[in-house]
């Protein structure tokens, strides 16, 4: 931990020294490399790694790698572990689970036994990211403990929180988080209410900016459908410190986007849809074969990730666009190829210096 950073969280700040108020979203899934990350952070936003999905090794190799390209500043986010009931939602699992079956042997693809144990080795992730003095992190599906707060703040690291209600944004206030990702219905990938079971709502973030203002007043980041500087410079009107985009990034050069999901990007006949069918939690993306014919699967994350993750995976080494996750929000037929760079200076209406 830099002494500028250690400066920056005592007074309060989120976004020390940045020229821009673009924060790059967590996309899991190896669409946000460790070269995104630092390539948004070059250009004066604020990259952010995904370790939702990963091993603790590999979370430290990627910090690692962003540390070795660039001194900027930048996020890691991690997913917030649950409790799974594999006695009351087992049954519901093992009959989405035969439903898969025919299709993963079309893929030629086997679908796995759940993990009812799954914690995304959350636990050892904040006692990583404590030992490394990440700048910032954040965290979505759920609200850290006051502990696990405690114990970063203790190493200077900022702490952010996605909320997508003022009651959500009213409890990670209470545990002392440093800023809320205000995420609203246009976002693209995995919403992040903490509630996995329950419907998200659907306020967009100028909505939900002022709703969560009435009740903290942390700084607050806004999440869903930023594609222009007059999109940025709405969503800082309404409140908001910065803005988060991901889909903007999707087809920068230095992403990790599959080729299918490129190419879906760019094929207008697609429409954008919230589904459960790939992981079991609400997710926003382009429709396909899957989604239409697999969009009621059971509210039980992640062991719905894992019974899709190998069809999936076979899916993209076949180029088959028909059946992965085509994660994007509402504004996807605004994203452009080019470098990160350049997305982050044409979604940036103003300068901000904060140091």
């Amino acid at each position: 931990m830099t002494s500028r950073w250690a400066v920056a969280y005592r007074e309060g700040m989120l976004l020390p020294a940045l020229r821009h108020p673009v924060v790059g979203a967590p996309m899991a899934g190896g669409v946000s490399t460790p070269a995104l990350v630092a390539a948004v952070g070059e250009a004066g936003g604020l990259g952010q790694l995904a370790a939702g999905y990963l091993d603790v090794p590999t979370v430290a190799e990627q910090v690692a790698a962003v540390r070795s390209t660039t001194t900027a500043p930048f996020v890691v986010n991690v997913f917030v572990a649950e409790t799974l009931d594999e006695a009351t939602e087992g049954p519901a699992v093992a009959e989405f689970a035969r439903r898969l079956a025919p299709v993963a042997e079309r893929l030629g693809a086997e679908v796995p036994h759940p993990r009812w144990d799954d914690t995304d080795h959350y636990a050892e992730k904040v006692d990583l990211l404590a030992d490394l003095a990440v700048p910032v992190v954040s965290f979505t599906f759920g609200c850290p403990s006051a502990a696990d707060v405690d114990r970063l703040h203790a190493v200077g690291t900022v702490v952010v929180v996605t909320v997508t209600t003022p009651g959500e944004a009213a409890a990670a206030a209470a545990v002392e988080a440093d800023a809320l990702c205000v995420q609203g219905h246009e976002a693209g990938g995995h919403r992040g209410v903490w509630d996995r079971r329950a419907e998200p709502s659907p306020l967009t973030h100028l909505d939900l900016l002022p709703l969560v203002r009435a009740v903290s007043d942390l700084p607050l980041v806004a999440a869903g459908a930023i594609a222009s500087a007059d999109d940025t410079r709405a969503a800082l009107a309404a409140g908001a410190v910065a803005v988060q985009v991901g889909t903007a990034l999707l087809l920068a050069d230095e992403a990790g986007t599959r080729p299918a999901h490129r190419r879906a990007l760019a094929e207008s006949g697609r429409r954008s849809t919230t589904t459960r069918s790939f992981s079991g939690r609400v997710g926003r993306g382009l429709t396909n074969t899957w989604t239409r014919e697999l969009g009621d699967a059971p509210a039980t994350f992640p062991v719905v990730d894992q019974l899709t993750k190998p069809l999936r995976a076979a899916a993209g080494r076949a180029d088959d666009a028909e059946h992965v996750n085509l994660w994007a929000g509402t504004a996807w037929r605004d994203a452009r190829p080019g470098p990160a760079g350049d997305v982050v200076r044409r979604l940036s209406p103003v300068r901000v210096d904060l140091s």
